[in-house]
Formats: structure tokens, C-alpha cells, sequence
């Protein structure tokens, strides 16, 4: 027993060092986020390109697939254009080491070929460190349905 007792103040230890490791990776995913969602509002191929891992996945809630080179595409090229992108919820969740999943909701205004959009969508990101940078891997979302009608 006193054994267990001696151990208890080096768990404690490993358990904060733990969530402050993890409050330090979370914070690191929150700023490379918010790059990414600048550089895609503002059409920035080459900041893009920097925060884009290479095998981006970036799965749009119409079903449209895009790769890194047809995202940056779209984006530099003004066919889709995001002009608000405004989080409603925002969560990040340490998977393993180098991996960080991003859920939540956002909802955006964006143009493209077909007019203006609103989106209200439900998501899941991934994030991977890779060479000790956090790089946007994938992306997926749903639409929210719209609300329902007030009962009269």
C-alpha cells in the first residue's frame, strides 16, 4: 500500500504532463486552422499549399471530391469563392501522436459557377504533423437541414 502511495504524486505528475502536452498540441491545430481558413477566404495558393498535406482529402458536403491540386484550384481561380466562414463549434481531439481530429459546426457563404450559398454543415477534420508542421489531411461535412417550420 505504501507503495501504491508513493506512486500516486508520479501519476498525477504524468497526467498533467500529459494534458498540457495535449493543450499545447491543440493550441498549434487551433492557429494552423485559423490559417487555413484565411488563406481560403483570401484564394492564397501558395499559403495554401504550405498548410495542405499532399494527400488532402477534402470531401464537400454536395459529394464533390477535391485533391490539394483541384481545392487550390478552385480556390486561386475564384470558382469557389468562401466569404464568411463562421464556426459555431469547434472541437479538437487528440486521436495518436500526429494526429488531431477538428469536429464541430460552421456555417459560410460562398459564390461559385451556381450562385451564392449559405452552408450550415456539421464536419469532421484531420490534422497530421508532418516534418513538425501541423498539415491539413481531410475534410468532410455534412448539411444541416433547414429549420422546421414554426407549428401554427
Amino acid at each position: 500500500m505504501k507503495n501504491i502511495l508513493r506512486l500516486l504524486p508520479l501519476l498525477a505528475f504524468a497526467l498533467i504532463s500529459l494534458r498540457a502536452a495535449d493543450d499545447k498540441v491543440i493550441a498549434a491545430v487551433r492557429a494552423a486552422d485559423a490559417e487555413r481558413v484565411a488563406a481560403t477566404k483570401a484564394g492564397d495558393g501558395a499559403r495554401l499549399d504550405a498548410i495542405f498535406s499532399d494527400e488532402l482529402r477534402y470531401a464537400h458536403s454536395s459529394g464533390h471530391v477535391d485533391t490539394k491540386a483541384s481545392y487550390i484550384k478552385a480556390l486561386t481561380t475564384h470558382s469557389t469563392v468562401y466569404e464568411t466562414y463562421d464556426y459555431k463549434e469547434q472541437n479538437f481531439l487528440p486521436a495518436s501522436p500526429g494526429i488531431v481530429l477538428m469536429t464541430g459546426r460552421v456555417i459560410s457563404h460562398t459564390r461559385n459557377a451556381s450562385g451564392a450559398n449559405e452552408l450550415d454543415l456539421n464536419f469532421l477534420g484531420v490534422w497530421r504533423e508532418e516534418k513538425g508542421k501541423w498539415r491539413f489531411l481531410a475534410w468532410q461535412s455534412c448539411k444541416n437541414p433547414p429549420p422546421a417550420p414554426a407549428a401554427k
